[in-house]
């Protein structure tokens, strides 16, 4: 199903008899930004020319019934604020106002040249987008509406680039909306930064909260064929460079538990997952949670994405990254290397294979650290270049996004079976460290790549929370 945005243009009913041919222009110029928003792959509800406060209210009715996501609305000369504000109040969705001209610049000599002043005073009013930006933003202000502004002209790529990025936005808004999220075991004990409120986490994100059984995965893994294992140990080899030292019992396995986890993932249909579980010495439940990491990475790399130690705002903020096509592996900090003024991140949980600089590697660990068992672990560093980490937090007054932009850099690694990279930020590893350990966030997040702490931005707009971003 396409992601729906609404559109509609504004312009002033008494220009049209005064100067002729105005409105067939800039209705020109309002076809061509839709044809250009559907070449983002949405779906674009178009109410038209809102001249007056009659079609406002109209205009206003006809998109709300089309349920569109967010709404863009395109200045085309000056119009009045009256003929905006029924629309925005109607609706109750961000608006994103396409202060767009038709060029980047007049062509002043021959506009000049002229010589008939209602002509020019024509051509003027087809150029002025700008003078009712003010106006639109003083009334948005006074009346709590939640907007963005985009300026811009025509072909100008940037602005272009901006209105895809809400487009992106509206659609992962919709997913993560429609996500099924599984909790399947419990918090680890203690760890009180990752206790979060799941009906705050369904009422903010409107995200779908599954609580799963560890009876259920242990019985689809009891049901799991020789068939079955031997061609998910053919994904194992295809996904990983398998370490030789990885044992064979440990490989089938972790086959097994991971056919489990592709079924219970089926059964309850979910989108993201958050887990934990220790059980007794040697029980079932204790040698399923030791053999979850390859099936968790392999459903993780699927944009599925498996939060380990039960993180579920970590889960969430996973999807957000997978969503927007950024991977969002899960990490928490490891050291700091104030000489290189870096700071290491990983985690000896689930990773997303396909942000991986180089392959994944599947290796043995003799102890997993402060959890029970040994097992299959993964070994990865994420790729070299732009990154950005994002944390849902859950402070004194809700949930907000917390963001950071930085890089991954080339240096040594902890190769000690997790995942786990070097990332540079501009405000310095000190600064960084403190700036982001001050919002109060878990002491986990997701690391994505590329920088798109702006699409996060966009999107927290659209869900009507914060968006705290330190660099």
């Amino acid at each position: 199903m396409q992601t729906k945005i609404g559109l509609f243009g504004i312009g002033l009913d008494t220009y049209w008899p005064q100067f002729d041919g105005l409105l067939d222009k800039l209705k020109k110029y309002q076809e061509q930004i839709k044809t250009r928003i559907t070449g983002f792959g949405v779906e674009v509800i178009d109410a038209g020319m809102v001249d007056n406060p009659v079609k406002a209210r109209e205009a206003a009715d006809f998109l709300k019934s089309c349920d569109v996501e967010i709404v863009f609305l395109y200045v085309s000369t000056y119009a009045l604020s009256s003929t905006v504000l029924p629309v925005a109040q109607r609706l109750k969705i961000p608006v994103v106002i396409l202060n767009l001209q038709p060029v980047a610049e007049l062509d002043y000599e021959a506009f000049n040249k002229l010589g008939d002043r209602g002509k020019m005073t024509g051509i003027w009013l087809e150029h002025c987008q700008a003078c009712s930006i003010p106006e639109i933003a003083s009334v948005f202000n006074r009346s709590g509406i939640q907007y963005d502004i985009i300026t811009g002209y025509l072909k100008d790529e940037e602005a272009w680039q901006e209105i895809k990025n809400w487009t992106e936005a509206a659609r992962v808004s919709i997913s993560i909306r429609n996500n099924r999220l599984g909790v399947l075991g419990h918090y680890y004990g203690g760890m009180l930064d990752v206790y979060t409120d799941l009906t705050r986490q369904t009422a903010v994100f409107g995200t779908h909260i599954e609580l799963l059984e560890m009876c259920e995965l242990k019985k689809y893994r009891d049901e799991t064929t020789t068939s079955e294992v031997l061609a998910k140990i053919t994904e194992f080899n295809a996904a990983f460079e398998v370490d030789p030292e990885c044992d064979d019992s440990e490989i089938v396995r972790a086959a097994k538990t991971s056919i489990a986890l592709d079924k219970l993932v089926d059964k309850h249909n979910l989108g993201s997952m958050a887990y934990y579980y220790e059980g007794e010495s040697g029980n079932d439940y204790e040698n399923i949670v030791t053999s979850v990491i390859a099936g968790n990475t392999l459903l993780t790399g699927k944009n599925i994405p498996i939060a380990g130690e039960c993180e579920v705002k970590n889960a969430q903020a996973m999807k957000i990254m997978a969503e927007f096509g950024a991977g969002g592996s899960f990490s928490e900090f490891y050291l700091m290397d104030f000489k290189d003024d870096v700071v290491m991140l990983g985690h000896d949980g689930p990773a997303h294979f396909a942000i991986a600089e180089g392959q994944v590697k599947l290796v043995p660990l003799p102890i997993y650290h402060g959890k029970p068992g040994k097992g299959l672990s993964i070994q990865m560093s994420v790729k070299q270049g732009p990154v950005t980490l994002l944390s849902v937090v859950e402070g004194k007054d809700g949930l907000f996004l917390l963001v950071a932009e930085g890089d991954s850099v080339h240096g040594p690694i902890l190769e000690i079976g997790n995942t786990n990279s070097r990332y540079r930020f501009l405000t310095g590893a000190k600064k960084f460290m403190n700036d982001w350990s001050k919002q109060g966030p878990a002491h986990h997040c997701a690391i994505g790549v590329g920088h798109i702490a702006g699409k996060i931005q966009k999107l927290g707009l659209i869900l009507g929370i914060n968006v705290v971003q330190i660099c």
